[in-house]
């Protein structure tokens, strides 16, 4: 029992002098007891029901949201699809997310032009390629179902590198802000040489492998020179495969000579000079100027409430060692 209750009611108290004044008093406390019970448990039922109201509201405004989403503007508009941040299976712009979005808007009514508006430092070839390609795919099955183009242009913002400018290629045209940062077109792979500190520390690494080279790029191993030299004949690969795309994307548009393909990056303004970029522009423009369709609606894909809640739960911690350590694919960017 609590010492509010003793001093608030101390005075209802059976007097020591009463007949069977201890058991009158365990009674009395057996009830106050059952009295606090009670109001524990209905303050807990409101608190749980409040909680519960709180997410259905979520859930109720979620729905809401994509229902909105889903109902398809009554006038010709341009289609907007946001690529941002690192282009990989589980991130906001992975191939599933931005190509779902692409169809959707191949597919909606009043769309007059499509501009992926790219903010992205690059990131799995893979990706990158899925998005590149289904562009294109659905660029040529629009035309032959519809008997005309639609048109798909890219805008660069702060950062169109690398793999997101191996998804630009495949538009149409594209605009960056004089101060955008594009280019990069080149791969890579990282990894740590920790041999050396360990043998310092006296660790010893024990890596078993079923296969000679299985072990590559371990950290903890030194890199012998013909798995480096392997290693570079796939990075040239991927390499030459980018270079394909943005040669075929671009074609007579290129200015520049063997540096465009060396991994540098320019302001939006050189890029214009390089022929890596059409026309310094934004989104707004695009759609005003050269499409013809001044409102702009998002169709890009974004995640619901409970998917964004489980992915900061989720894998992040693995992700994050893993980068840690410095071992990963090959990427087309950052």
């Amino acid at each position: 029992m609590n010492w509010k209750f003793w001093t608030k009611r101390r005075d209802e108290m059976p007097s020591p002098d009463a007949p069977d004044w201890e058991r009158a008093l365990i009674n009395k406390l057996a009830v106050e007891h059952l009295r606090e019970q009670r109001r524990g448990r209905r303050w807990g039922i409101f608190f749980k029901a409040l909680i519960l109201v709180y997410l259905i509201g979520l859930l109720i405004a979620a729905y809401s949201q994509d229902l909105l989403e889903r109902i398809s503007p009554s006038e010709e508009h341009t289609a907007v699809i946001d690529i941002k941040g690192v282009i990989a299976p589980e991130a906001d712009a992975s191939a599933d997310r931005v190509i779902t979005a692409l169809r959707e808007a191949f597919e909606a009514d009043k769309v007059k032009g499509i501009i992926l508006r790219i903010n992205s430092p690059g990131g799995s070839p893979v990706q990158s390629g899925y998005i590149n390609d289904e562009i294109k795919r659905l660029k040529a099955k629009y035309k032959e179902d519809n008997d005309k183009e639609m048109p798909v242009y890219a805008v660069a913002t702060d950062i169109c590198a690398s793999g997101g400018y191996y998804i630009a290629v495949a538009a149409d045209s594209i605009y960056a802000d004089k101060a955008s940062l594009v280019g990069s077109i080149g791969v890579r792979i990282g990894s740590f040489g920790l041999d050396e500190a360990i043998k310092e520390l006296g660790i010893e690494r024990r890596l078993l492998t079923a296969g000679e080279n299985k072990g590559i790029l371990d950290p903890f191993l030194p890199l012998p020179a013909d798995q480096k030299a392997f290693i570079q004949t796939v990075l040239d690969d991927l390499h030459d495969q980018f270079i394909a795309e943005v040669q075929a994307g671009r074609g007579d548009r290129l200015k520049g000579g063997e540096e465009v393909f060396s991994g540098l990056f320019w302001s939006g303004e050189e890029a214009v000079a390089l022929g890596l970029v059409d026309g310094l522009g934004s989104s707004s423009s695009v759609a005003r100027d050269v499409i013809g369709a001044e409102t702009l609606v998002d169709y890009t894909k974004k995640r619901d409430l409970f998917e964004s809640f489980s992915r900061r739960i989720g894998a992040s911690f693995a992700a994050g060692l893993v980068e840690a350590l410095g071992v990963g694919a090959p990427r087309i960017g950052d």
